[in-house]
């Protein structure tokens, strides 16, 4: 017991001086961001790059295999299946090494596009063994734009996919609208377009109320940016650095950028595995399932979407979309025979107050009357249909079944 007091009064002594040593002392200096900064390659890695039309600035960084962003690890993309796009593409990707998909996102001088437009900073994320690696091309100002797409296009040449989110109705356009406006033939003919917003809001559209990447990025990563520019800004951001020409102002938009491109290739590890296998898709939400299921059923696939909407019934939906859901199968069964199943869903939104109620009792009136030839009954849910909606289509059906029931043959077949 002796020893280990002395121990602990050596230790003690020791701590102590090395208090007295670091009392005064400064905190570490961290390196400023330098508002006097005139050029970008004082601020961020990265290099002049001469082409042919001129100069721009590139940079490149690095997400190594063991990080992660929000709930996906950077080594999961790497073993993403060839096939995976396939079926969210609609067969336009058939198969592509993940190693062949670029990412990429643009930031613009205006967010409504047109010739007027510039993108000053396109980023492309690709998938190697190294990890994640992103490569931002930048103009410093608009002179710069030919060398700028000039590079572009030959990076994009080691790429058979392009992967953005809203890029078919924005990124893609405007580029090829600054390759025109360059005379330069844009590299995008070649290549596959995979738009994940589609499968995004599709999948999570009845959930969430914003389908914005930013969004998913929180809801479904679980990713929370800290002191983000926001994307509104970004134009009027750039402006003020052509004028000043201060280059501190830019760097949070590469950051910007960069996370935008990380999270559009992390929820590509999420949303297509959903469309290559519906069946065994996991969710917590019955409501995704409903965007699967309604997906399967444009796609004609009906046994598939039938499943999924009794899973989703099962988890538990909102009224409105219980309602929507009972509806749809009880389409789908009559549409494949089995009048049995679809009249108890019809029976049972029929005696519920729900916006399908009165195409319930309509559907039940159309079985009664044709199935079974029971005018009696069609005649009973016609006019119960009439209690909550009054249309011409429902009272030529009343007075069809009316007749029908006046003619004596009809009477003796409804008894």
């Amino acid at each position: 017991m002796e020893d280990i007091q002395q121990q602990l009064a050596a230790l003690r002594q020791r701590i102590a001086r090395v208090d007295r040593k670091y009392a005064n002392a400064a905190p570490p200096e961290r390196p400023p961001l330098r508002p006097d900064a005139k050029f970008i390659e004082e601020l961020l890695s990265g290099e002049i790059v001469s082409t042919p039309l001129g100069q721009h600035f590139e940079t490149e960084k690095l997400w190594e295999p063991h990080r992660r962003h929000g709930s996906v690890y950077i080594s999961d993309l790497a073993e993403l299946p060839e096939d995976l796009l396939h079926p969210l593409s609609a067969g336009a990707v058939a198969s592509a090494h993940p190693t062949r998909w670029a990412f990429l996102d643009t930031e613009t001088t205006g967010l409504a596009g047109g010739t007027g437009t510039y993108a000053f900073l396109v980023g492309v994320g690709s998938i190697d063994a190294s990890g994640f690696r992103l490569r931002q091309f930048f103009m410093r100002d608009y002179g710069e734009e030919a060398s700028l797409l000039h590079r572009l296009s030959e990076y994009l040449a080691r790429f058979d996919v392009l992967i953005t989110y809203n890029g078919k109705s924005y990124d893609q356009p405007l580029l090829e609208t600054r390759f025109r406006m360059v005379r330069a033939r844009h590299p995008f003919d070649r290549m596959q377009h995979l738009d994940l917003l589609f499968g995004a809001r599709r999948l999570w559209k009845l959930r969430l109320e914003s389908c914005r990447l930013v969004d998913l990025e929180n809801r479904i990563l679980g990713v929370e940016r800290q002191g983000d520019l926001p994307g509104e800004m970004i134009p009027y951001v750039y402006f003020d650095f052509l004028r000043s020409q201060k280059a501190f102002q830019v760097v949070p938009i590469f950051h910007h950028n960069a996370i935008d491109i990380l999270s559009l290739a992390c929820l590509t590890a999420i949303v297509p595995f959903a469309f290559r296998a519906p069946d065994e898709v996991d969710v917590r939400h019955g409501a995704d399932l409903i965007g699967l299921a309604r997906w399967l059923l444009q796609a004609e696939r009906q046994d598939e979407a039938l499943r999924l909407f009794r899973r989703a019934l099962q988890m538990g939906l909102p009224d409105d979309l219980s309602f929507r859901t009972m509806w749809d199968i009880a389409v789908i069964e009559r549409r494949a025979g089995r009048d049995g199943a679809a009249l108890s869903l019809l029976t049972e939104l029929a005696a519920a107050r729900n916006p399908y109620r009165v195409r319930a009792f309509e559907e039940i009136a159309k079985h009664y009357e044709h199935r079974e030839k029971n005018y009696v009954m069609a005649l009973e849910m016609t006019r119960n249909a009439l209690l909550f909606e009054d249309t011409p289509e429902i009272r030529r059906r009343e007075d069809r079944l009316k007749t029908r029931l006046a003619r004596p043959r009809s009477r003796r077949l409804a008894l």
